[in-house]
């Protein structure tokens, strides 16, 4: 209880001192071009769901997605018909997802806001307010998006054998970490405190459960946070119950400070010089083992 204490206050410190370089290094900063919270929500996903791969790389691809939806995403969205618009997503590519996944997105955004009008509505058709965590939305949420009718990208109602759409909303039933979608999570759910968005009400921040990427596997076994070795759903949930007893009903709150450790500040797991000015590295497991060694 002791370390547990030691850590929460130190993790607190590392939120509260969290820089705007860690934010222009992130994603999420795409959502901040926009003020209105329905293009907030709208900018939102179309980043996360793309937030795979090197940063730089990711932040070309959210550049020129911005170019295609303007200043006003939401209204973009709701005017977008593949049929009329698809080649504005001509010559659009990040990694391997091309210009029919991002029409596929748009045209899914698209339907879920006409449906029910907005993602957070469409989401929470699936999403149980009791629930321990978001699990059972999420495979609800993932199912729906991917039945969507998608004739007017692909020519068939259903996704092509081989689409690469697919693995813009992978699920935990699968047993994926669903980091992207998790991520996403957080930035609508969390409250609006600079970096996170605080747009949804129907979705509490208790239910969440941490993105994991590269970085929060790496730093989270650094930390025993967990000990699998395997970055998926249920080393998912593990983080995020030892974080849970940090942060009872907040628990992904120090995930962006955690994995900016890795993102922005250089953590590699491998002892060397970025260690003797590390905020956490006397609850690393590595670099107490490297001092006493």
């Amino acid at each position: 209880m002791m370390q547990e204490g030691c850590l929460g206050k130190t993790l607190e410190q590392l939120y509260r001192q969290r820089l705007p370089t860690h934010l222009a290094n992130d994603p999420l900063s795409f959502c901040h071009r926009y003020h209105d919270p329905a293009d907030q929500e709208v900018a939102a996903l179309l980043a996360a769901v793309f937030a795979y791969g090197a940063v730089k790389v990711i932040k070309g691809s959210l550049a020129r997605i911005a170019s295609i939806i303007g200043e006003a995403p939401a209204a973009f969205v709701d005017a977008f018909n593949p049929r009329n618009h698809r080649q504005l997503c001509e010559g659009f590519k990040h990694r391997f997802n091309g210009a029919d996944d991002l029409a596929a997105l748009l045209w899914a955004i698209q339907q879920m806001r006409e449906q029910e009008g907005s993602i957070e509505a469409f989401f929470c058709r699936f999403h149980d307010p009791q629930a321990a965590t978001v699990e059972q939305g999420l495979n609800g949420f993932c199912s729906a998006v991917l039945a969507l009718d998608y004739r007017l990208v692909f020519g068939r109602k259903g996704l092509p054998v081989d689409s690469r759409f697919r693995f813009l909303f992978p699920s935990p039933q699968g047993g994926s970490a669903c980091k992207r979608l998790c991520m996403f999570l957080r930035w609508v759910v969390r409250p609006a405190d600079g970096v996170d968005l605080g747009l949804w009400q129907g979705v509490q921040p208790a239910q969440l459960v941490i993105p994991v990427d590269r970085h929060i596997e790496r730093i989270s076994r650094l930390l025993g946070l967990s000990a699998r070795r395997t970055p998926d759903w249920r080393m998912a949930l593990e983080i995020t119950a030892a974080l849970r007893c940090l942060s009872p009903d907040d628990p992904v709150r120090y995930d962006f400070s955690l994995c900016h450790l890795g993102i922005s500040e250089g953590c590699t797991g491998v002892p060397g010089q970025r260690c003797h000015n590390c905020p956490v590295k006397r609850f690393c497991l590595t670099a107490v083992s490297a001092a006493g060694g």
